[in-house]
């Protein structure tokens, strides 16, 4: 997988806030990839005992399903957040780095729906600005990469952007 720096002299705000969220993304998919299923799902951090880097990946894929497909494009599709705790979190033994990120990489796909949109045009739940969901999942990606990081580093010792 390529993953590029977004362009640095961009002058289009939208190009340049999915071109961000497409080299995150793609970190989050280069730090569980090469891991096995027992160091994805391993949860190293005794105050955290949930927080996984398969747990991570899984999370992600339920924030794109829902603020880029569901509150932004419209889309009919099944949210993957029903339930109190949030069960996106939670791991089946069927979930592995290799299913993870295929089940992640076709939610990039899905996405694409939104990006046909303006930034100031309203997302489909009317509540909000496709600029805001954009910004809203850039954002929590961006944090969920950092729990990555160190999950990685302790799986394996990788370290790196």
């Amino acid at each position: 997988m390529t993953r590029t720096w977004p362009e640095k002299l961009a002058a289009d705000e939208g190009a340049l806030a999915w071109q961000f969220l497409d080299f995150l993304r793609k970190t989050a998919v280069l730090k569980v990839d090469g891991l096995t299923r027992e160091q994805a799902a391993a949860a190293p951090i005794a105050t955290s005992p949930e927080l996984t880097a398969l747990g991570v990946l899984k999370h992600l894929v339920a924030v794109e399903r829902y603020w880029l497909g569901i509150a932004g494009a419209g889309l009919d599709l099944p949210s993957l957040w029903e339930g109190d705790p949030d069960p996106s979190w939670d791991l089946d033994p069927a979930d592995t780095p290799e299913s993870l990120i295929a089940a992640y990489r076709a939610e990039w796909t899905t996405a694409d729906a939104l990006n046909e949109r303006a930034l100031d045009a309203v997302a489909a739940d009317g509540e909000r600005t496709v600029r805001w969901i954009l910004a809203h999942v850039a954002q929590e990606t961006a944090r969920h990469v950092g729990h990555l990081d160190l999950l990685r580093e302790l799986a394996d010792g990788q370290t790196g952007e």
